[in-house]
């Protein structure tokens, strides 16, 4: 990747003008990919307080959301969307209804029932997103769905969109590869919010994404150490390192399996993105070179020791996947380049 979108649950939260101007600091400073600030809808993502969106616009937010922390009161998530038009910022929501969730901890189903542990059903997620779809047709809000996990919750976002609601969806790697069937061994990397559904739902996806009503695939991405995944199933931490296995993992189950095209991938993962987002893209003339060059036929076995990243929690260690990074370039210099250490050289 040459751009990420920063999630607004650091420490301290995305919530004032002040975190934002320091996230972006940092990232120029570390100058390895351009970072994207998403501020928090409410002050501390507590979904109590609104933040005062103006000046976190004016700083430099591509959008707001409070990520993992749902906001349960109606009330205040239509005066968010209201607010949020006003400013003409994009609303990504996560979809969860925490009085279905409760202490579920995968998808709910048989085989949650086999192993013993507690389950989320998928109306947690279908329920949140119908509310947050009725909200932003009623306010004119411009709403995004981050991390679809269910065929019902692809079915209500086709209607939303014949309906004229403005409305995009994303969709993550792990959620259109894999199923609760990978839970079945208590591999605590493949503990997720939203949980890992059934093969109907993944089929699902597959076809949403396919017929234009999911929008992009995107990481997700929830860095977390050895130690924090090296506990029962239902005290591990939900997340999935994706950052770095997201175009091999895609790439080898939907490009290579002729399910989709690779332009239609470099949509999904690149310019849909960016025009969700409102940013520029494309190679063009005299534009800046943002540019990830790939090897889509390179074989390699997933390692997660030799991630970069200090989260090492991914579900597909061991596997082989096709498809490999070879260059990325950011702002007309090489950031990244296989086997080699992250330098900045001028091109």
């Amino acid at each position: 990747f040459t751009t990420v979108a920063c999630m607004p649950n650091t420490n301290p939260p995305i919530d004032s003008e002040v975190v934002v101007e320091y996230v972006k600091a940092v990232a120029q400073r570390e100058g390895v990919v351009k970072v994207l600030p998403i501020g928090a809808m409410t002050k501390g993502m507590k979904g109590e307080e609104i933040t005062e969106m103006a000046k976190l616009k004016k700083a430099g937010v591509v959008a707001l959301s409070d990520d993992g922390f749902p906001i349960m009161s109606a009330g205040i998530m239509k005066r968010v969307m209201t607010y949020g038009k006003m400013y003409d910022l994009l609303m990504i929501t996560h979809c969860e209804d925490k009085t279905l969730s409760g202490e579920g901890v995968m998808n709910s189903g048989i085989i949650a029932t086999m192993l013993g542990l507690k389950g989320i059903p998928r109306e947690a997620e279908e329920v949140m997103l119908a509310r947050n779809i009725i909200l932003a047709k009623a306010t004119g809000a411009k709403l995004h769905i981050a991390h679809v996990s269910t065929k019902g919750s692809v079915e209500l976002i086709r209607r939303a969109k014949e309906e004229g609601v403005s409305i995009t969806a994303e969709v993550t790697p792990h959620h259109l590869t894999l199923t609760d069937e990978a839970v079945y061994n208590y591999d605590t990397n493949t503990k997720v919010f939203p949980p890992l559904r059934t093969r109907e739902d993944v089929e699902a996806l597959i076809e949403g994404l396919k017929d234009g009503t999911i929008d992009a695939i995107a990481t997700d991405h929830a860095p977390h150490t050895k130690d924090d995944k090296k506990v029962p199933y239902d005290m591990a931490p939900f997340g999935i390192s994706g950052l770095e296995t997201a175009f091999s993992v895609i790439n080898t189950f939907l490009v290579q399996t002729g399910i989709i095209t690779m332009k239609a991938l470099v949509n999904y993962m690149s310019m849909n993105p960016a025009r969700i987002l409102g940013i520029s893209n494309g190679i063009r003339v005299g534009a800046t070179a943002d540019i990830v060059i790939v090897n889509p036929h390179e074989e390699y076995t997933v390692d997660k020791e030799k991630f970069k990243s200090k989260g090492k929690n991914t579900p597909y260690h061991g596997m082989k996947l096709k498809g490999v990074v070879e260059y990325t370039i950011v702002e007309g210099q090489i950031r990244y380049q296989k086997n080699k250490k992250f330098e900045k050289v001028e091109i």
